[in-house]
């Protein structure tokens, strides 16, 4: 996997799945123990695409063909079915589905580094002193998959909250707890082989070797609350949830959600044969199944070095197949209404291409796309300056967005956790709801 400019390996650090139930850490089980069970007020559930390493919105949704040379770039703008709205004239099947969602150009936070801006846009908060983004997780904050599955819970045998193809480094639940992390898939669901070995045992262990697993499991349960009375309730508690964790290996819902080689090859082909393309199509099937949350983490949108080439031959065909079947996937199942699509980078690109003909970071100005799940479609809010350096009108920021994205799930962006030592954390950093877009 390509590094990013700081030259850090964004891959995932932490595995979770049944391997873990035979070892020293119990993850998995932790992961699906469910403290929260309060009902939303709407059912919807999230998928939300990180676009990792920052999308350029002037070559995308915020084009400048009147800007100089210098800004403006190779691509040109082409009309779509929404009055005034004109997006890349690579994006032709994007712009097929444009009356499907919506987008705010004048998104903008104030930081351009990497790290920071991506635990900004996957947490809502802004990091503080002592945040390392080398570490993996390097949550300060719960991200938004976490707090989704603290607020509504799981639904079924299937996690409440799945990350794919990897977890990226924000995406942990802090002081949440293990039980509202993510189950992380950690492979490609475009290659050919691709499986999820975390739910199912390997195929060298019979069904008898499980039970005995299982039993011995039990046997050691039994142990541990004889020799240690005090933790009668949480040993009992943790072997619930590791029941729980067997009743998934074996879950034909979970089987059926995970496994992508049940889709028809011609759906298979529009949403792309790589890598973003089949997490789009994952992700639908995974919410179909009933998990509440899903990111993906889609990489390298990094583009400081020959922006439009990379883009023009890489990034944007990826993108176009993928978010353009997506939605009308979406669409055609009936599942748009209850299915919120967030499409962002942790920031954009400089105005002003460089000597490399690229465009470095730029978090004062980007495009952030919203859909289904209760988002007014074909909206355009806000707007950039000539030159698409900074909002000329109605900024938002993460804050704003993940209080729109949780009120259209049904919990309120007004509500509170708890930190460990009793401390009440606000799930939103004083956001305002997207009006335009509700």
């Amino acid at each position: 996997m390509p590094a990013f400019c700081d030259g850090l390996s964004r891959r995932d650090a932490i595995r979770v799945g049944t391997a873990s139930l035979f070892g020293a850490s119990l993850t998995l089980p932790h992961l699906l123990r469910a403290s929260d069970k309060a009902k939303p007020k709407k059912d919807v559930s999230l998928i939300f695409v990180f676009l990792h390493g920052g999308q350029s919105h002037l070559d995308t949704f915020d084009l400048k063909p009147d800007a100089p040379a210098e800004f403006r770039g190779d691509f040109n703008p082409a009309k779509t079915k929404i009055p005034g709205l004109l997006i890349c004239d690579l994006l032709p099947k994007v712009n097929a589905q444009v009356d499907k969602f919506s987008l705010v150009r004048s998104f903008r936070h104030h930081n351009s580094d990497h790290g920071p801006a991506d635990h900004y846009i996957l947490t809502g908060y802004f990091p503080t002193a002592g945040f390392n983004p080398s570490l993996s997780p390097n949550n300060q904050r719960p991200c938004v998959g976490s707090v989704v599955s603290k607020k509504l819970g799981p639904k079924g045998s299937v996690p409440a909250y799945v990350a794919l193809p990897k977890l990226h480094p924000s995406g942990g639940p802090a002081y949440l707890g293990s039980s509202h992390a993510a189950f992380v898939i950690d492979a490609d669901p475009s290659a050919p082989n691709f499986s999820v070995p975390d739910l199912v045992p390997p195929p060298a262990i019979a069904s008898d070797r499980l039970d005995d697993r299982k039993k011995l499991l039990e046997q050691v349960d039994r142990f541990h609350k004889s020799a240690e009375q005090k933790a009668n309730a949480q040993a009992g508690a943790i072997g619930a949830f590791r029941d729980k964790a067997f009743d998934l290996m074996t879950s034909q819902q979970a089987k059926t959600a995970f496994n992508i080689h049940a889709e028809a090859d011609k759906l298979r082909d529009e949403y792309g044969r790589h890598s973003l393309g089949q997490s789009c199509l994952m992700a639908r099937r995974l919410v179909e199944a009933g998990v509440r949350c899903v990111t993906i983490d889609h990489s390298n949108w990094d583009t400081h070095d020959g922006n439009f080439a990379v883009l023009k031959d890489s990034l944007l065909p990826m993108y176009d197949t993928a978010i353009s079947t997506l939605f009308r996937d979406l669409s055609d199942r009936g599942m748009l209404d209850s299915t919120l699509v967030v499409v962002t980078g942790e920031f954009g690109r400089t105005p002003r291409i460089n000597k490399n003909a690229g465009r470095d970071h730029w978090g004062p100005a980007f495009t952030v796309l919203l859909g289904g799940g209760g988002i007014k479609p074909g909206v355009v809010v806000g707007k950039t300056d000539a030159r698409a350096e900074k909002p000329a009108s109605d900024p938002y920021g993460p804050e704003d967005l993940f209080a729109t994205m949780y009120a259209l799930m049904g919990i309120d962006p007004k509500d509170e956790v708890h930190t460990p030592d009793g401390r009440p954390a606000a799930l939103v950093n004083n956001g305002k709801l997207i009006s335009e877009l509700v």
